[in-house]
C-alpha cells in the first residue's frame, strides 16, 4: 500500500477528524469534541494515527500508552475505504509505536455490538477476553 500515507494527527486535523468520525466511526464519546481531540493532541502528538490515501482521510486509530499499558481506540475505516487494509496497516502503526515506547501488551476498545470491528481485532491477531468488564465514570 504505497499510495497510504500514515501519520500523526496535528492541532489543524481536529475538526476533520470529528467529521470523520461522525460518518465512519461507530458510537460516539464523551471526549468527540474539539478540546477532546485538541488535548489528546496537545498531550501525547503522535498518539492519534491517520492514514490518508489520495489526501483524503481513510481511517484513524488512537495508540495511547500511559508507560504501563497500550490502549487502542478508536479504529475506524471510511466506508469508501474498508477491506483495503487500511484498518491493518494503522493496527500496525500502533503496534510499532508502542514496541518503540517498551509497550508488551494491548488492549482494545471495541463496541460488543460491532460485529464487523470483531472481524478485523480477530484479523489483527487479537482475541476477546470475557471475563474483563469495563467500567465507567464521567466527570
Amino acid at each position: 500500500m504505497t499510495d497510504l500515507d500514515i501519520r500523526p494527527a496535528t492541532l489543524p486535523d481536529v475538526d476533520a477528524v470529528l467529521r470523520f468520525w461522525r460518518e465512519a466511526a461507530e458510537g460516539t464519546s464523551i471526549t468527540d469534541d474539539h478540546d477532546g481531540v485538541a488535548g489528546l493532541i496537545e498531550r501525547d502528538p503522535e498518539a492519534l494515527i491517520l492514514a490518508e490515501r489520495d489526501g483524503r482521510l481513510a481511517g484513524t486509530v488512537i495508540a495511547g500508552y500511559d508507560g504501563w499499558r497500550c490502549s487502542m481506540y478508536r479504529l475506524a475505516v471510511h466506508p469508501d475505504f474498508r477491506r483495503q487494509g487500511i484498518a491493518t496497516a494503522l493496527m500496525d502503526a500502533a503496534a510499532q509505536r508502542f514496541a518503540a515506547l517498551g509497550g508488551r501488551r494491548v488492549d482494545a476498545m471495541v463496541l460488543e455490538a460491532n460485529a464487523q470491528a470483531h472481524h478485523a481485532w480477530a484479523a489483527g491477531g487479537y482475541h476477546r477476553e470475557d471475563h474483563w468488564r469495563r467500567w465507567v465514570k464521567s466527570l
